[in-house]
């Protein structure tokens, strides 16, 4: 790239991400702010600029609806929530979510996977993401919402509605009608939830969220909703790409995987390194509350801003040698999951998941590779990277 575009042209993510890499790293190479003239967003890529713009809640806010107005997702939707609301959803959600996730133990996370892998127990050849990727966070999150198990398939068409959308053009009036018609269903199906456990209280996070209250203040019926609806969609999505990402990482580095079947204990930095090198969501966007001055780019009051959570992780003057894939990294402080009073809700959860599947795994299988007759198939939304379809050979111990 000689010289800079004049908008932002992303290629395909079908390569798992190569080709992206090297895109922003050009972008970010050309300087920290990016102006698109076809959609004027405005674009960051360096770890920096992102942080600040994540951590500055004054200059940069996270509700949308200025241009996106949503029908769904409009009331209790933590993601594009501001403050002073934002703390209090945050205060609340995080009393519910936490004492629940805390007695959801680590012992059902392993029989769940185990019964996902007792399913293919004759086989030596599959799809990874159907048989455990995909299922495990779905009924997870089911069984911790308190939704029938036996609908994730139901809860994957909803997902794959939702991403299948595409985002490429920023201020198309047309994109927030296709996204409420698109939850629609779901957002039907949990109210259905949320007005049973107004009448029945259960042992579920529904209950919690409909019961817990912050200074005598509750949760409305579409505030519920919302919470849900994100935490059945962003809730899975997320350790379906982080796990898929890993085996991926395992395959393409050998010297990796035979260190951490050494040593177990490296898994916590190879999650880590994981998130770094194969952000599972590559971007975040904000507005512009006011003129933001970046080294003299300034960014108008009003505008919609991309942090490039990908660029900023693969952002040399944060991180010696970013293209390398070193669990041993330290310090480690990508921004995968956020930074900020926005840190991702679920992260704890998704690091947990993907490291209780990881060990199961090294448990059932001496050795674990991509299968070398069939490639694997990625996410095609924009943001979201990693396998959709991950067909790998195994040997078994």
């Amino acid at each position: 790239m000689s010289e800079r575009p004049a908008y932002v042209e992303l290629p395909s993510y079908q390569d798992g991400g190569t080709a992206l890499w090297a895109y922003l790293r050009e972008l970010r190479h050309q300087g920290p702010v990016f102006h698109d003239e076809r959609t004027g967003v405005y674009h960051l890529f360096g770890y920096a600029e992102v942080q600040r713009a994540l951590l500055d809640v004054a200059s940069f806010r996270s509700d949308m609806s200025e241009i996106m107005p949503l029908q769904t997702f409009s009331k209790g939707n933590l993601v594009q929530t501001d403050p002073p609301r934002h703390r209090e959803l945050r205060t609340l959600l995080n009393e519910a979510f936490a004492a629940r996730t805390k007695t959801f133990m680590d012992s059902r996370i392993a029989e769940i996977i185990h019964e996902l892998l007792d399913e293919i127990a004759d086989q030596d050849s599959f799809d990874l993401t159907e048989q455990l990727t995909y299922p495990l966070p779905i009924t997870v999150i089911a069984e911790l919402l308190g939704v029938p198990g036996s609908d994730r398939e139901l809860f994957r068409k909803w997902a794959d509605d939702m991403f299948s959308l595409s985002f490429d053009t920023a201020f198309d009036p047309e994109l927030p009608k296709a996204i409420d018609a698109a939850a629609q269903p779901m957002i039907e199906y949990l109210h259905e939830h949320v007005r049973d456990r107004r009448k029945r209280r259960r042992e579920d996070l529904i209950s919690d969220l409909v019961a817990a209250r912050v200074e005598g203040k509750g949760l409305d019926d579409e505030e519920a909703v919302s919470f849900s609806a994100i935490l059945l969609l962003a809730g899975h999505i997320t350790t379906t790409l982080m796990l898929g990402n890993a085996v991926i990482a395992l395959d393409e580095n050998p010297d990796v995987n035979a260190a951490l079947r050494a040593d177990r204990s490296g898994f916590t930095g190879f999650i880590e390194e994981v998130l770094r090198c194969r952000t599972p969501f590559t971007q975040l966007t904000r507005m512009t509350n006011k003129d933001v001055d970046f080294d003299g780019h300034v960014i108008p009051a009003g505008r919609m801003v991309a942090l490039w959570l990908a660029a900023a992780n693969r952002d040399e003057s944060r991180f010696a040698s970013p293209d390398t894939f070193d669990p041993r990294r330290q310090p480690n402080q990508h921004l995968s999951f956020g930074h900020g009073i926005h840190f991702c809700l679920g992260g704890p959860l998704a690091r947990l998941e993907t490291r209780i599947a990881m060990d199961i795994l090294f448990d059932e299988f001496s050795e674990i590779r991509l299968d070398p007759a069939q490639s694997p198939e990625f996410f095609a939304a924009p943001g979201a990277l990693g396998p959709r379809r991950l067909p790998v050979v195994v040997k078994r111990s």
